[in-house]
């Protein structure tokens, strides 16, 4: 099976950030709300998907100080090959995991009225320890690579797997922008809200990383622009690829 279509779906602020203090005001949270209820409410727009694909930054941000913790060597060898608890779930949080740090103490998390199931994205070279603690608290982890994390494979794996022809990206601005990069994405949906907060160190919605990919013209073609209820706008495009220089 060929990997699904991949939407980077998004929402930024006006000075194009994804991140800051303008996002937990009424105002960012209604837009949200709205960002939200176009991948995941009852009359959401885009409904190929059985849930979305965040980085590292995203999961550890959802589970705070549990994010790293020191992990005793599992009595028995872990089973070789992927790890699925939950093979029918509604919904899946795909977290991207490159190095086997984000050491879960929940199988699933709440955000707005969605309780997805937890998935880590790992390269097979991860410990077994690491592998052991997802599975003694009910994570899923799918192994793509050896040494280190086979994005395109991830996603071939995903779509395989859960049977899925369509996979939301949703952050952060590093994951983003080495998708877009590596042909690893094929539209952008963006939801731009009413506010901005003028901060300069917060992420913005892509951004290169030297360790992932480097910067390079891309060039978006505009598919549809519509204005949402709150004064939001919500903005979509096809991905065209690397820009030929003259």
């Amino acid at each position: 099976m060929s990997r699904p279509k991949i939407i980077c779906h998004m929402h930024t602020l006006l000075n194009g950030k994804i991140d800051g203090i303008a996002n937990p005001t009424t105002v960012g949270m209604r837009s949200q709300k709205l960002y939200f209820d176009l991948i995941l409410g009852e009359d959401r727009f885009y409904t190929g998907h059985r849930g979305w694909l965040s980085g590292s930054g995203t999961s550890r941000a959802i589970l705070g100080d549990a994010a790293e913790r020191e992990l005793a060597e599992p009595a028995e060898p872990v089973p070789a090959g992927d790890f699925i608890a939950e093979p029918d779930a509604p919904m899946y949080y795909f977290a991207v995991d490159r190095s086997g740090q984000l050491a879960w103490d929940r199988r699933s998390f709440t955000y707005f009225d969605a309780e997805p199931h937890i998935v880590e994205l790992i390269p097979a070279s991860v410990s077994d320890a690491f592998k052991a603690h997802l599975r003694s608290v009910g994570v899923s982890y799918i192994l793509a690579g050896e040494e280190h994390l086979d994005m395109a494979e991830a996603v071939r794996k995903i779509g395989e797997i859960f049977d899925v022809d369509e996979l939301i990206l949703g952050g952060g601005g590093t994951l983003n922008w080495s998708m877009v990069r590596d042909g690893l994405c094929d539209e952008i949906s963006l939801v731009l809200m009413p506010t901005a907060d003028g901060e300069n160190h917060t992420n913005s919605l892509f951004e290169a990383n030297e360790k992932y990919s480097a910067p390079v013209p891309i060039e978006f073609a505009l598919k549809n622009v519509e204005p949402l209820e709150d004064g939001s706008v919500w903005l979509r495009y096809d991905v065209q690829g690397p820009i030929d220089t003259a």
